[in-house]
């Protein structure tokens, strides 16, 4: 492994010899418009080994994706590497159908030191909940960015993130989103605490999410990718462009439907995706079916 390799896999070849806020946001943000959130190794019957390493070869060599375990540990060894304070957070998502949060530690974030100030560096949350910007840890701070409204509460140690929501336009010749969207105009996306944690503390989490069928990582085979303008969606056979700030507190949302071959093509020019095993799409019925579902 090389921090060069790294380099070139995000496309990043600005100079990084200062540990400092500037060098740290530029990186996250390389980082996140290269590598897709995704899950579809367990959709192509591959194993994911929580291992350096073996995540490195995946991400930075086969030009791969990856679930919040595997792409946070590569940004966590990556920050290490170039001198920064940088720590491994466990999280609960939210689970908008439960409208409580998880009961267990189901998420990994990192927390960034830098001149006194903590950030919290997230680049495995995916979708329209992923920051584009390290998001100082401050309780009750609004943080804007271009995906949203950020904001930390914090309750006697604990902390949680949340996200103002916009409005979307759907476009006539776009397929409609369907199931129930949320009410409210705030978006919970997870809790955690400062206990400083190691990648081991989640090898349990990395195998429950890969035999248990009641998690939707088995329910849908998910790919997204932060792009300049937005996001890139593909759940199951659904491709969602978003396009951020299109009008005044507007998201512009286009939804299509793929196949077979379709997917394979996109997964190709929109992802940089080429999988090495035969792709199983999944989209189990009952379930937001798009992305747009799920903001």
């Amino acid at each position: 492994m090389n921090i060069q390799e790294y380099f070139a896999r995000i496309s990043y070849n600005e100079s990084h010899k200062d540990a400092d806020l500037q060098t740290l946001t530029v990186i996250f943000q390389h980082h996140i418009w290269a590598i897709p959130f995704e899950n579809l190794s367990m959709h192509c019957g591959e194993t994911i080994e929580l291992d350096l390493e073996a995540t490195y070869n995946k991400i930075v060599r086969k030009k791969r994706g990856g679930w919040c375990l595997e792409t946070n540990h590569l940004l966590f060894w990556a920050l290490q590497e170039l001198g920064f304070d940088v720590c491994i957070l466990g999280g609960n998502s939210y689970e908008p159908a439960e409208r409580a949060y998880a009961a267990e530690m189901n998420h990994i974030l990192l927390k960034v030191v830098i001149k006194g100030n903590s950030y919290i560096v997230d680049a495995g949350f995916g979708g329209p909940y992923q920051s584009w910007q390290p998001l100082i840890l401050i309780s009750g701070k609004d943080q804007p960015q271009t995906p949203g409204i950020f904001r930390f509460m914090e309750d006697n140690g604990t902390w949680y993130l949340e996200k103002v929501k916009r409005k979307h336009y759907i476009p006539a010749e776009s397929e409609p989103a369907t199931g129930a969207p949320e009410t409210g105009n705030i978006r919970k996306i997870y809790t955690f605490t400062l206990e400083p944690r190691h990648i081991n503390d989640f090898q349990e989490l990395n195998t429950y999410l890969q035999v248990s069928p009641d998690n939707i990582l088995q329910k849908k085979s998910i790919c997204t990718l932060q792009i300049p303008e937005g996001i890139y969606s593909l759940v199951g056979w659904t491709f969602t462009k978003v396009k951020y700030k299109y009008m005044e507190d507007m998201d512009l949302v286009q939804i299509t439907t793929l196949t077979d071959e379709e997917v394979e093509k996109t997964l190709k020019d929109k992802f940089g995706v080429v999988l090495e095993n035969k792709l199983a799409p999944v989209n189990v019925r009952g379930l937001p079916p798009n992305l747009v579902d799920m903001i």
